[in-house]
């Protein structure tokens, strides 16, 4: 089986990945998004390198930094090849859904799962508004609303707190900050790493910072989800309509488990630190499985 491993720099995923999907029988080709083109001049309209035809399976690790027009792009690649019967995992669909962070919340909250309360705004007059209004009762957290692994998050106290649109790249994505449970003395979450309907691997993450991904210094804490947390994260993929996917849950004044996020590109090297099996091992057996599965 021919493989698209789609990513923009070989990193310890893609080499894992690899490795394992070669173990399994089949050849994975890294390409980059940006380097894909659609060609009219070609039998099926488009030219990915590495393969002279299609790929049977393309596997989406990263998307890669551009301009709305490349981004449009490169997710076009994607949707073109499910148009001609090539397993994307995940689907373009899902990953749009994943990556912009607002219709995630809004997808979540139609599925009626508890997240955060979110607002989200292209006008820095409505930011200020919501901030006014919505800071008395605590901090809110603005996030960039295409971001991974902690990175740009920004607490936010007051009205004063708001960057400029220009800093905030257009659009302010402002969720409730839930703090940690009275007497206890650091931060913590859950990741739960979903492939195929199964719960993978879980984790929690403590941190004495209010930013609790592992790559922001976070320590991976192995555990079992609770029945609770397994449902809730299970629905949350189903709500995205994701194949494979971290879900991050914390828990509310009440104790109920909340979505934070669904990643449909989530990294995995802090959870395998606190597994014992391949992590990889299995993410590849299930995407070939989807695969040959397809008809």
């Amino acid at each position: 089986m021919r493989i698209a491993l789609f990513t923009d720099k070989i990193d310890w995923h893609v080499e894992k990945l690899a490795r394992a999907l070669r173990g399994l029988g089949a050849r994975p080709v890294p390409v980059r998004l940006a380097d894909c083109r659609i060609d009219s001049s070609r039998p099926e309209g488009l030219a990915i390198p590495g393969f002279r035809a299609l790929p049977d399976l393309a596997i989406v690790r990263a998307i890669g930094d551009g301009t709305l027009e490349m981004i449009t792009m490169r997710l076009g690649v994607l949707h073109a090849l499910e148009t001609l019967g090539v397993v994307v995992l995940n689907s373009a669909r899902a990953i749009e859904r994943c990556t912009d962070k607002s219709m995630a919340s809004f997808l979540l909250a139609r599925a009626g799962l508890a997240t955060p309360e979110t607002f989200v705004t292209q006008n820095l007059s409505q930011a200020r508004a919501i901030a006014r209004r919505e800071c008395v009762a605590g901090p809110l957290v603005l996030k960039p609303l295409f971001g991974a692994q902690g990175w740009g998050l920004r607490l936010v106290r007051s009205e004063a707190d708001l960057p400029s649109p220009q800093e905030a790249r257009g659009v302010y994505y402002l969720q409730r900050f839930v703090a940690p449970p009275v007497g206890c003395a650091g931060y913590e979450d859950v990741r739960i790493l979903i492939s195929a309907g199964e719960i993978l691997a879980s984790m929690r993450r403590v941190s004495p910072q209010w930013i609790t991904n592992v790559r922001q210094g976070a320590k991976p804490i192995a555990i079992e989800p609770s029945r609770q947390e397994a449902q809730i994260a299970l629905r949350a993929v189903q709500a995205v309509g994701a194949e494979c996917a971290g879900v991050d849950l914390i828990a509310g004044a009440d104790g109920t488990p909340q979505v934070l996020e669904v990643n449909s590109m989530a990294g995995w090297s802090g959870l395998q630190r606190v597994t014992r099996f391949s992590i990889a091992d299995r993410l590849a057996g299930d995407a070939l499985a989807l695969a040959r599965g397809r008809p």
